[in-house]
């Protein structure tokens, strides 16, 4: 049997709006999938807008917010040998891969919230029915897809991201280009949260959103559903060769 193909995307967006902060992924959304769907046997690419070394807030690996899991990934040669190899983003196709897993981190708001070649593969894995994940400001590469009828694809959807309590109880309201959580309901989403940092993970068909970095282990075991119903479903789909 194949392995699992899965695909990361992840920021390439390492600024804090107009300030001199220094932003980009969140580790802990990128270290917990990676060994939850490297343990389960699967083959894992990541991509980003520009390619190459992916940013890492500073905040997601200071001591004060590093875990086991973080601890481990930042220790571990061939996980940060990923981390700075990222594709171009704009050289993958939807066809090569099983399910995609959109990281988050502050950087997304920047640079994956309206970028077109991320949408239309976006839209290529919803058309095949694929797990499309995103967890925390990742749940921004989710704004501009479009379905079938040119309708934004989210309009009536049951989803989740960061919200605006946890915005400002970062202090970032003020700084990031909107709100995550706001913009989800003004297209028309079915936005839900749990309390600030706790988990809460939210799926409609094969998309699949988390709140936070504390919702990233749920969204893969989501994905992971979501898989094997689909190949359930398609060998009942396939004709009986009696």
């Amino acid at each position: 049997m194949d392995p699992l193909q899965v695909l990361f995307i992840a920021t390439s967006h390492d600024k804090m709006g107009d300030t001199t902060a220094k932003t980009g992924a969140w580790l802990e959304e990128i270290s917990i999938p990676y060994y939850a769907f490297k343990e389960a046997g699967a083959e894992i690419t990541i991509a980003s807008p520009k390619g190459g070394r992916i940013p890492l807030d500073p905040k997601s690996q200071s001591v004060i917010l590093s875990t086991f899991s973080t601890k481990r990934f930042t220790k571990d040669e061939a996980a940060m040998k990923f981390l700075s190899n990222s594709l171009l983003l704009e050289d993958m196709k939807a066809s090569d891969f099983d399910a995609v897993f959109v990281t988050g981190g502050h950087g997304p708001m920047w640079d994956l919230a309206d970028n077109e070649k991320l949408s239309q593969l976006l839209e290529a894995f919803n058309k095949s029915n694929k797990p499309i994940a995103a967890v925390c400001h990742g749940v921004v590469s989710l704004l501009a897809l479009k379905d079938s009828n040119g309708e934004f694809l989210i309009k009536g959807k049951k989803l989740t991201g960061f919200s605006n309590t946890e915005e400002g109880s970062a202090g970032l309201t003020a700084t990031v280009p909107f709100l995550l959580e706001t913009k989800l309901i003004s297209l028309g989403a079915l936005y839900s949260k749990a309390e600030n940092y706790t988990g809460h993970v939210v799926e409609d068909r094969n998309i699949i959103t988390g709140q936070n970095s504390a919702s990233s282990n749920g969204v893969v075991q989501k994905i992971f559903a979501v898989l094997k119903y689909n190949k359930f479903r398609m060998t009942l789909l396939q004709p009986s060769l009696n």
